[in-house]
């Protein structure tokens, strides 16, 4: 079984969805993910050891190396899509109660801004390490975070931006929501922000890659 477990988070980190993808050449013709969290599931692993041993593991080394520039996004979603194959069949038994996740994170690009890789990879990368994750979309408005925030409090909440001219409605949501919300944990992310517009907008993290706002999570929940 451990094995198995480490077989699948090579997968993941590798981007090797399942035995006809032909990425990466170096893995032609072997299981992926989709066959070996099959194997893992029938010979009794729970979702939630499968997520915690595997698909966090692999999705966690692949956020490093992005972080220090040894891989690149294609290499990174390639490794979201072979986690998503993976969850695609733990989600019936989270979604049953069996196992539980870390908590929940609700993202979206702020209102007028259309672009979503960045909040894609945030969002995959989250959800590979053990969170439920709520995708918004883009253009999102302060109301609809809100309406979001009354239906999931327990949430943390992450805004992106791609463009300096949305910039300025991201702090527009995050100053109406901590209006409503005081204590609501948001961070902040994309191409155009920094540390200094995150500290001047009241939000509580700024992130630059995507496992720095896993990491933020972690610190929360821990």
């Amino acid at each position: 079984m451990e094995e198995l477990y480490q077989k699948l988070a090579e997968c993941v980190e590798s981007g090797k969805i399942n035995k006809a993808a032909p990425f990466p050449p170096n893995m032609k013709g072997q299981n992926g993910s989709e066959e070996i969290t099959k194997q893992l599931l029938e010979a009794g692993a729970e979702a939630g050891e499968v997520l915690e041993k595997s698909l966090i593991v692999g999705m966690s080394a692949i956020g490093v190396k992005f972080r220090e520039n040894k891989v690149f996004v294609p290499q990174v979603l390639m490794a979201a899509k072979a986690m998503s194959t993976s969850m695609e069949q733990l989600k019936p038994l989270f979604a049953a109660g069996i196992n539980t996740r870390k908590g929940v994170f609700v993202i979206g690009t702020v209102e007028g801004d259309l672009h979503d890789i960045g909040k894609n990879l945030v969002a995959m990368m989250v959800e590979g390490n053990g969170y439920e994750v709520i995708d918004l979309g883009t253009d999102v408005k302060a109301e609809a975070f809100i309406e979001q925030l009354e239906k999931t409090p327990d949430c943390t909440l992450g805004m992106s931006a791609l463009l300096t001219t949305t910039m300025v409605n991201m702090e527009k949501i995050v100053k109406e929501v901590k209006a409503k919300y005081p204590e609501q944990k948001i961070c902040i992310g994309g191409a155009p922000v920094n540390q200094d517009f995150c500290d001047k907008i009241g939000a509580d993290s700024y992130n630059p890659d995507p496992q720095g706002v896993v990491e933020f999570l972690d610190n929360m929940a821990s």
